[in-house]
């Protein structure tokens, strides 16, 4: 009996000591992070660097339109296809348009749009940073007394800002254009109908809320991946080429998980 109850209290002090450990990590890891992005948030504002910032937008930005464009369309029409079928039951088929208008711009054209330029340009980011730092890259900058935070993480959470609510607005723009077609063109929806309910429906407070998404989302993708590549050398799991690799995948999974999340924390506070 008393080999059982200290067998037990064994147990249990390994799992309190292992939960605790993996607790005390992570508030570790969060509190890094929080440090990182400060750091580089503020160093945006030390010298100019519009360079280098229009060079972020450009990949970040413009060379991620076209999916975003392809992905808006798509899910724009998607809903107006199970959106009429749904409003068509309860005899409100006019509506589609604010439906459709509402769903992208308050929720799914900030969170798509994040979750395509994560996998499209934040994993660049953190495989490019992750590659100068396992080639020393990163050292031979302070040798030549830059900052390498300045000169590398600083323009991406710049651009970042800029490019997110851009590429949101392209979203929810040819989005409602893919409703319009499935609801106008192919279910034969009044077209007047369609744009009246979207004027009268939508508000300012909408839109502004999908813009203040759009821009949170910014600055957690952005920190998130330029931190991953940062420190990819003070991974423990491995070295080297795998150690880039496995952090881009680390990357983009916390982002998207932290996309997720945080979209509904900022709901509940728009709400």
């Amino acid at each position: 009996m008393d080999n059982s109850l200290a067998r037990n209290s064994n147990l249990l002090l390994y799992f309190f000591n292992s939960l605790g450990k993996k607790i005390i990590k992570i508030i570790n890891e969060l509190g890094a992070i929080v440090i990182f992005f400060i750091l580089a948030f503020l160093k945006i504002f030390r010298r100019k660097q519009i360079h280098e910032i229009i060079q972020q937008i450009y990949y970040i930005g413009a060379k991620s339109a076209n999916i975003v464009m392809l992905v808006g369309l798509f899910t724009g029409m998607v809903l107006g296809l199970q959106l009429y079928y749904t409003l068509t039951k309860v005899g409100s088929s006019g509506f589609l348009g604010s439906v459709v208008a509402l769903t992208l711009i308050r929720e799914l054209g900030p969170v798509l749009t994040a979750i395509m330029i994560t996998a499209r340009a934040g994993s660049a980011m953190t495989a490019e940073i992750g590659n100068l730092r396992i080639s020393e890259q990163i050292d031979a900058l302070y040798t030549m007394r830059i900052d390498p935070q300045r000169y590398l993480v600083s323009p991406c959470i710049a651009a970042s800002i800029i490019s997110f609510p851009l590429l949101t607005a392209l979203f929810d723009l040819i989005g409602i254009l893919g409703g319009y077609i499935t609801g106008v063109v192919l279910l034969g929806v009044d077209k007047g109908a369609y744009f009246y309910r979207i004027q009268a429906h939508v508000d300012i407070i909408d839109i502004r809320g999908g813009f203040i998404k759009s821009i949170v989302f910014a600055l957690l993708v952005s920190t998130i991946c330029c931190y991953n590549g940062y420190f990819t050398h003070l991974r423990t799991d491995s070295y080297g080429a795998r150690s880039v690799s496995l952090s881009t995948t680390s990357a983009v999974v916390l982002s998207c998980v932290t996309i997720l999340i945080s979209d509904y924390v900022v709901t509940s506070f728009l709400m």
